[in-house]
Parts: structure tokens; C-alpha cells; sequence
């Protein structure tokens, strides 16, 4: 993790993860964490990979997102196509990929064969991925089709305050040529479990940064920082400041014990979808934590923190957008609660 926490800020300064950062993960094996065991992956189990997501996460967010959307795109293969992969993809088990399952793109089939057009936005790690899964409508049916990434083409479109080191970016096809057999119908929306999967890839990074946020912390409590303006010469001396900081990490732990017993439901099939909407307002628990969090590491650390050379601002600013992803909308988790338990 040193690696990646190392480039962090260059992730985020060029907009997509350091080439050392992909690297690494590439190296331990990350992108295969979703592929097939018979072809070269390791199928992780969902406890296995929201761990794995959120320590990477703990380094750098960005590099963490992208990897876990790798792993749902590949997720969304396996379960589309299986078998009938295309060779192409299962040559090499640690390609990235990235994909979304809007359906903003269309298949028209004629002579030549089957060819897609669409625009797709908030592409993760589209400029680093060799394969793209993509949405669209196959006549009145939601599909999605597998395509060489070369065969897109990039708009630099994703400006935002956090997650900048994603590259979430649009892509476009015009007109691409894509095999009949790499066009299949959408496994969306699949179980709840398959739901809480994709759901869990991206809240895994929001703890972890969370975590990462609070390294910066003790590594403050355990320098000879002090509270600005006082007469305290560190700031353990502070009992505010202890609180404050205990407060930090009660919440940190709670998000993360919440997080990897989510996980370990999806793996021990018990969840059914009765439960989606008490796993959605857990979810949203999960995430307000983590913000909470976050506020109260920003006001132990004051202004300084906001420093751009300080990593607790980029991790602050990454929970913030992260954490507001549709797979943890408060307002409509809330929402869904109240009709369940109201038994509307």
C-alpha cells in the first residue's frame, strides 16, 4: 500500500491512478479478484474483495474505485456470458475493465453485423482499461455489449472535488463492430445479493479512505502538534481533543465492522430481497459514519488540514463524493425503509 499511498497526489493531480499504482495492484493480483478460477482468477469471495478494496482505499481512494469497478464489470460478464466469454478476455485475467450498466448506447443490426453506438458517462478508469461493458438497447430489451476500449472513443468530461484520480470520463462508439456473441441481455438488475456486490465495491473505498483519514490523525497525535493558541504542548493533553479523536475512531470501526458483516451476508446466502431495504438504510449508516468522521479529524487537525499538500483533504473530499454514489442515496433508502416497515 505504500506504493499507492506514495502516489496519491499524482493519482490525483493527472486524473487517473499513477502507472506505479496500477502496477502494483496488477502485480497482487487485484483485476483478477472477479475471474474465473479457470482462467487464471481468483472468483473472491465478496468478504474477500470489500477488504481488499477498502485497504487499498485506505492508500488511495481513486486507484481503489477502479479496481472495484473492474471487479463489477467482470462480475456482470461472468454472469451475462459464462462460458461463452470471448477468448480475447479471458487471455489475460488481470486486464482492467470498466463498464456501467446504463443502457445510453443501441445496437442496429444489418449486413455488415451487429454495430453500437452510445455515449457513456462516469466511465471509471476508462483510459486505463482494456475492455468496456457497456448498457444499450437491443430493440425494446436492455442488453450490454463487451468492446476493445481502443475501439472507443474518450471525452475528458469528469471534473469534480473528489474521486478525481478515477478518471471517470465519457466514452463514445460510433458505429463499432461488435460480435454477435459479445452482445448479450443485462444481467441487471440480479439478486439482491448481486445488488449488495456492486453496491459494497463502492462503499469499501469510503471506509477505507475514512481510515486512511484517520492515519493522518494519529500520525498528528503522536507528533508534538499542538492545539493552536493554547497552553497545551500536545494534543493528547487536550481531553477535547482525546474525545474528539475517539469519537473518530468509534465511528471509523463501526463503519467498518458494518461493512465487512454486509459482506460476509452476501457470502453466507442468507440475505433475501425482503431485506433490501433494511441493507440499504445500512448502507446509508455505513456512509454517515463515515462523514461524521470525517468532520471531526478536520476539526482536530483546523485549518491546516485543508492544506492541498495535506492527504486529509483529499480523503475528506473523496468520502464526500464517493459516499453520495445511488448505491447509498440516503433520501430514497429512507425512503423505502419507512414503506416496509409501514407495510405499504
Amino acid at each position: 500500500m505504500k506504493i499507492l499511498a506514495a502516489h496519491a497526489e499524482e493519482t490525483e493531480r493527472q486524473g487517473r491512478p499513477a502507472p506505479e499504482s496500477l502496477e502494483a495492484v496488477r502485480q497482487a493480483g487485484d483485476f483478477a479478484l472477479r475471474m474465473p478460477v479457470n482462467h487464471g482468477g481468483t472468483w473472491a469471495s465478496t468478504v474477500t474483495v470489500t477488504n481488499r478494496l477498502a485497504e487499498l482505499g485506505r492508500a488511495c481512494p481513486s486507484t481503489a474505485w477502479n479496481v472495484g469497478t473492474s471487479a463489477v464489470s467482470k462480475t456482470m460478464l461472468v454472469n451475462g456470458l459464462g462460458e461463452s466469454l470471448p477468448e480475447a478476455f479471458l487471455a489475460d485475467p488481470d486486464a482492467q475493465t470498466c463498464g456501467t450498466g446504463v443502457p445510453s448506447g443501441r445496437v442496429d443490426r444489418g449486413p455488415s453485423g451487429a454495430r453500437v453506438t452510445g455515449s457513456w458517462v462516469s466511465l471509471s478508469g476508462c483510459e486505463d482499461s482494456t475492455w468496456a461493458s457497456v448498457g444499450l438497447m437491443d430493440g425494446d430489451r436492455m442488453a450490454m455489449a463487451l468492446i476493445p476500449v481502443a475501439d472507443l472513443q474518450i471525452k475528458h468530461t469528469w471534473e469534480m472535488a473528489g474521486m478525481r484520480g478515477t478518471g471517470s470520463h465519457t466514452a463514445v462508439a460510433d458505429n463499432v463492430l461488435v460480435p454477435d456473441a459479445q452482445i448479450f441481455p443485462s444481467p441487471l438488475p440480479g439478486s439482491l445479493a448481486d445488488r449488495m456486490f456492486y453496491g459494497l465495491t463502492a462503499l469499501a473505498p469510503v471506509v477505507g479512505a475514512t481510515r486512511g483519514a484517520l492515519d493522518v490523525i494519529e500520525d498528528m497525535f503522536a507528533s508534538n502538534r499542538k492545539p493552536f493558541m493554547t497552553a497545551y504542548t500536545r494534543m493528547a493533553e487536550s481531553p477535547g481533543a482525546r474525545h474528539w479523536l475517539g469519537q473518530a475512531t468509534r465511528l471509523t470501526n463501526r463503519a467498518e465492522r458494518a461493512l465487512l458483516a454486509l459482506a460476509a451476508t452476501v457470502d453466507a446466502g442468507t440475505v433475501e430481497d425482503s431485506d433490501a431495504a433494511r441493507v440499504s438504510v445500512e448502507m446509508v449508516e455505513v456512509t454517515q459514519d463515515c462523514r461524521t468522521a470525517l468532520e471531526l479529524m478536520l476539526d482536530l487537525h483546523g485549518t491546516s488540514g485543508f492544506a492541498k499538500s495535506n492527504p486529509l483533504q483529499r480523503f475528506w473530499r473523496d468520502v464526500a463524493v464517493a459516499s453520495r454514489h445511488p448505491h447509498t442515496n440516503p433520501y430514497l433508502a429512507a425512503e423505502r425503509f419507512g414503506e416496509a416497515v409501514s407495510g405499504r
